[in-house]
């Protein structure tokens, strides 16, 4: 049987409301598929866009089989680009990232604008028209301070996500950030069971003692159940909006996006262990420190949350079928001094222990998924409906792309 109707033989076996069966977090072949039905045909979060100060700072990205190089032009657009020369193949870029004038191939120079242009090649003959042999561009998208890429050749509407997000994001004033610290980990779990793990606080308390002092675990808060919010969150996000803080629960169709500005517990104001403002000079322009976070996630690459004195995005890349980045970035004002406005260890500590809990129980649950004993268990619909959410995403995804594809059983 072909890989596309094994997984299509499992989706429809598969029992709603449940874990998925063990191939969806080992198998390489599914994990083939995950990559070129979902990871080559999303909008994938990439970086927050102050990774690329000034004209010729760029990051270099490898999702599956693909690099890609995001630079900032001199004319301070933001695009992205295959790393790959256009003369033999060759990688462009080698550093995770840096600044240059020109992208110039190490192999044989040949030289290309930040705008993707060839400039020069030497000795390619009379004959040899430069402009055919551009960078080939990877399409970008910036939205208030955060770029987003994708892969594949025909990009679809990204506009839809953008304009119910743009007006949550602009009050945090993205543009006007700087990175204050970032941190990569590999978690040795399918990159599902990473989501599977953010999208519910069932494990918090048990799991994460830092972030609880200030992070509630209350499923009506975290989750995303179209219920109708209770008296006194519908009376968080009235209040915020009034102040012009758009926080109201919002949720795409397809259930890929969400946003709602949710509070921390009583008296919490920021992520820190004693749950004052970790950065005196805020970055954006919530002044209400009782705000809370705006949570917003997009399936498959990033959750984020922004707070009145700081933001952080995280950034989920898979690796292999039980290999996945974390990438966490810490964002504050451009014009916060280390030491003067905040501190480096105090900024990142709650979330630097956090990410190494989630690293251990994803690669628990890894484990225990392995054994020949493991079946798919039931989720909890109070507790889980997070994670309900993202499997039937998942699940409706992959279905919908594989079944024009499918073939006679081999």
């Amino acid at each position: 049987m072909s890989a596309r109707n094994y997984m299509l033989a499992l989706l429809t076996q598969r029992q709603p409301g449940y874990s998925l069966a063990q191939p969806f977090y080992r198998d390489p072949d599914i994990f083939r598929l995950d990559l070129e039905q979902i990871w080559y045909r999303e909008w994938l979060f990439a970086i927050p866009a102050c990774e690329l100060p000034k004209a010729g700072s760029y990051v270099t990205h490898k999702v599956g089989d693909y690099r890609v190089i995001i630079v900032r032009g001199a004319d301070n657009v933001i695009r992205a680009f295959h790393n790959t020369c256009r003369h033999r193949g060759s990688i462009i870029c080698k550093a995770a990232k840096g600044n240059a004038p020109k992208l110039v191939c190490p192999y044989h120079q040949w030289t290309y604008e930040l705008d993707g242009k060839l400039l020069w090649a030497r000795d390619m003959g009379p004959d040899f028209d430069a402009s055919r042999h551009g960078l080939k561009p990877v399409h970008c998208r910036e939205l208030a301070g955060l770029v987003y890429i994708y892969l594949a050749d025909d990009a679809p509407d990204f506009d839809a996500f953008a304009d119910l997000a743009r007006p949550y994001l602009k009050v945090h004033d993205l543009e006007n950030a700087k990175v204050a610290h970032q941190s990569s980990i590999i978690e040795n779990g399918n990159w599902k069971l990473v989501w599977e793990n953010n999208r519910e606080c069932y494990h918090c308390s048990g799991n994460h003692p830092s972030l609880c002092r200030t992070y509630s675990d209350d499923p009506s808060l975290s989750g995303v159940s179209g219920d109708k919010p209770s008296p006194k969150l519908q009376a968080h996000f009235d209040r915020l909006e009034a102040a012009g803080y758009p926080s109201t629960f919002r949720m795409s169709e397809n259930m890929q996006y969400r946003l709602a500005r949710i509070p921390l517990q009583e008296g919490a104001e920021s992520y820190t262990m004693d749950g004052k403002p970790a950065v005196s000079r805020f970055l954006g322009r919530v002044k209400d420190t009782s705000a809370g976070t705006l949570v917003k996630f997009h399936y498959p690459t990033t959750w984020n949350h922004f707070l009145a004195d700081h933001s952080i995005t995280f950034r989920v890349t898979p690796i292999s079928p039980t290999e996945t980045e974390v990438t966490t970035t810490w964002l504050v004002n451009k014009d916060a001094v280390e030491g003067v406005d905040y501190d480096l260890k105090r900024l990142t500590e709650v979330w630097e222990a956090t990410n190494d809990e989630d690293r251990v129980v994803v690669e628990d649950n890894q484990q225990g998924i392995n054994s020949p004993a493991y079946e798919p268990g039931p989720y909890s619909p109070g507790q889980e409906d997070g994670v309900i959410s993202f499997i039937d995403w998942y699940c409706a995804t992959m279905g919908k792309r594989l079944r024009p594809s499918l073939i006679a059983a081999e």
